[in-house]
């Protein structure tokens, strides 16, 4: 008499299910690649759908990382002097549209504390008497290592209520920053609010303020020279970040900045490949249409 369960193929294959299900729970030996299994085993049973599947895959990932595997490069950071006046940097703030900003005294490895964008708004709306210092307005920086674990700055995170953190390396200089969703975004995907769908449809130039602009380097160079009158050689290149990073002569990083003519160029990011946006700054007596 056979002792086969009548209902085999789904007996099995419940059961294949239920003992890889159990094991995992009883903390019997296992490594990464047998919860990898049970993962796609579960999605291909339709227990859980491909995007739990994906986010669940971030999370064993995310476990195994270190904050330099997802932090920013300290060359791609966006920063403010500490000395810097109110109508110099409120450019890049409204250019970049991050809602915090490292504020530095000589260099990046000299951080001085978090700029929210918030905490200027009272004094644009409300009119405040008092001249804006940033070293009144900026919050506590947190530094943390390029070898603390992912996991653990996301509980940190979490926790004590910060979004961004500095990463210093062993000697104590500043080798990046990380924020909260830089992790995320490593469990979920990628995380886009209203300004990056806005950023896709942007114009090519776009005005910050009288004599600044923000340009994107792969603006043909004809509309840029049509936009600014200028006479950039459109034999050279056919954008005017080609015509920037041949005048630079090397990949320049994000703040690096260089006067062609009449006008300066600053690169506002870049990454290892390219120059992807510029802040265009004309003389303080001109203006363009």
């Amino acid at each position: 008499m056979s002792d086969e369960n009548p209902h085999s193929t789904n007996g099995s294959s419940n059961k294949s299910w239920l003992d890889k299900l159990s094991q995992l729970f009883q903390g019997e030996p296992q490594n990464r690649e047998d919860l990898v299994d049970l993962i796609q085993d579960a999605e291909e049973r339709d227990l859980i759908d491909p995007q739990t599947k994906e986010m669940i895959e971030g999370v064993l990932s995310v476990s195994e990382m270190k904050v330099r595997d997802i932090m920013i490069p300290r060359s791609q950071m966006v920063t403010i002097d500490i000395d810097q006046s109110l109508e110099d940097f409120i450019p890049l703030v409204i250019e970049s549209a991050h809602s915090r900003f490292p504020v530095i005294t000589e260099d990046k490895d000299h951080v001085e504390g978090i700029l929210l964008a918030k905490d200027l708004l009272a004094y644009g709306f409300q009119q405040k008497d008092a001249q804006l210092m940033l070293k009144d307005v900026i919050r506590p920086v947190v530094l943390v290592p390029e070898s603390k674990s992912v996991d653990s700055l996301l509980r940190e995170f979490r926790q004590q209520r910060y979004h961004m953190a500095v990463v210093i390396d062993e000697y104590g200089g500043v080798s990046g920053l990380v924020t909260i969703e830089d992790i995320l975004e490593e469990i979920v995907g990628e995380i886009e609010d209203e300004h990056d769908t806005q950023e896709r449809h942007q114009e090519d130039i776009k005005r910050l303020s009288k004599n600044v602009f923000s340009v994107q380097a792969l603006t043909p160079l004809n509309e840029f020279n049509e936009f600014f009158g200028t006479k950039f050689d459109e034999e050279e290149a056919d954008t005017i970040g080609g015509i920037v990073l041949h005048a630079f002569g090397h990949m320049p990083s994000a703040g690096e900045n260089i006067e062609l003519g009449d006008l300066t160029f600053k690169v506002s990011s870049a990454d290892s490949r390219r120059i992807q946006q510029l802040q265009v700054v004309l003389p303080k007596e001109e203006e363009t249409v």
